[in-house]
């Protein structure tokens, strides 16, 4: 079921641009969206704001 959403004609145009020639609207969104998830995902996975270097957790074995 198709639907209708509303962007501005410079939004439009900016996602003009990531497709490809013969590709709809929906196919570069989902495309995007993709992308996005994977880059989300790629973001968690090196996240290293809660790791230990081997040398800190080796200290804290020691403890």
């Amino acid at each position: 079921m198709a639907t209708t959403i509303a962007v501005s004609t410079e939004i439009r145009d900016q996602i003009k641009q990531f497709g490809n020639k013969g590709e709809t609207y929906d196919e570069i969104l989902a495309k995007l969206l993709h992308n996005a998830k994977e880059r989300q995902l790629q973001e968690l996975l090196m996240d290293t704001s809660n790791c230990l270097t081997i040398e800190e957790a080796r200290k804290k074995l020691k403890r």
